[in-house]
């Protein structure tokens, strides 16, 4: 079952609620087991916390349900140091729905919200609006203001409101479990695509790390001077991009059509020095068509190489070229 969400979003098969409070649309029927956070990136970390989630929801007859917020709540509470974003909403509500998640309730998150105690959020959020009967979170987790809520709190409040709590210790990826690899986060994440490092980023992910946005007009020099047409993207601001460098990845159109792409994100140095705007530029292996409008998905799978200043354009194309034909080699392998 979906339900669209205020935004227009529409996910599938979960419910969408995007609401000031969860009390707005009512508890699931039976009670619910609930876990609560930003939920950036839907990481393999948060993947095994769902699982646990999900196990233990079956075993007592709950429906499952996140609790995320429409921002980041650092964007609101510390604006001047509030992260880079892995997914914007559409994408985090795609990738929960993905994980077999119930419901999503999305709260609007501002300086009300912030100003909230870990109590009063309990009590509204939990007891009132979802008739939480078991909670698992991160063993670290932490909420309300001040950030005074965490896992002893809710233990304490749950056992008068009637729910369990679980506190969960993040999962490791790509290792063997207990050799003492740091646990999956989004910081760790977010560390790996801004240096670039797009491979070791997909692992913590389970899958590659992917930016969307429209296609806008650009300065047009990709096809007319150097004979490689790229599609420009505009990026949100908040959005992580990987650090500047060429890129073999993924353009997805909205028709769901892949299309291998060599993609740079950088100030484009050959013709405008250090001081260009950073863009997003993606050209399409063995494409022609008009890509101008329309909504893309670019997946970053490789790094090829840092972004360079050629002495010539004849240089820059010979290097363009190279690229396209090392993007077709790596991507042909995926």
């Amino acid at each position: 079952m979906c339900r669209r969400a205020d935004s227009g979003t529409a996910v599938t098969c979960t419910i969408v609620e995007i609401v000031t409070d969860s009390t707005a649309m009512g508890p699931p029927a039976g009670g619910s087991a609930v876990t609560i956070g930003a939920y950036d990136g839907v990481h393999l970390g948060h993947r095994a916390l769902l699982a646990e989630l999900r196990s233990r929801a079956e075993e007592s007859g709950l429906a499952t349900v996140v609790v995320t917020f429409d921002r980041h709540p650092a964007a609101v509470v510390r604006p001047e140091s509030a992260p880079l974003l892995l997914c914007d909403l559409d994408q985090k509500l795609e990738l929960l729905a993905s994980a077999g998640v119930d419901r999503t309730v999305v709260i609007h998150f501002d300086e009300e919200r912030a100003n909230e105690s870990a109590e009063e959020f309990v009590t509204r959020e939990l007891v009132e609006g979802l008739d939480a009967r078991l909670v698992v979170v991160g063993e670290d987790f932490h909420f309300g203001h001040g950030r005074k809520g965490n896992v002893a709190l809710l233990t304490e409040m749950g056992a008068v409101a009637g729910f369990e709590v679980d506190g969960v210790a993040l999962a490791s990826a790509g290792t063997d479990e207990g050799d003492g690899s740091p646990a999956v986060s989004s910081t760790r994440v977010r560390t790996l695509v801004s240096g670039g490092d797009v491979e070791a980023a997909a692992v913590l992910l389970g899958r590659p790390h992917q930016v969307r946005g429209p296609v806008v007009s650009g300065d047009k020099r990709g096809g007319a001077e150097l004979g490689f047409p790229t599609a420009n993207l505009s990026i949100p601001g908040e959005i992580c991009l990987p650090a500047p460098g060429i890129y073999a990845g993924w353009y997805e159109r909205p028709d769901g059509s892949l299309h291998m792409a060599a993609v740079s994100v950088g100030r484009r140095p050959t013709f405008y020095g250090a001081d260009g705007e950073l863009l997003v530029e993606a050209y399409l292996l063995d494409f022609t068509g008009d890509l101008y409008g329309e909504s893309a998905r670019l997946s970053f799978v490789h790094r090829l190489r840092d972004e360079l200043a050629f002495d010539s354009v004849d240089e820059l194309v010979t290097q363009m070229g190279r690229d396209v034909e090392r993007s077709r080699e790596l991507l042909s392998r995926s």
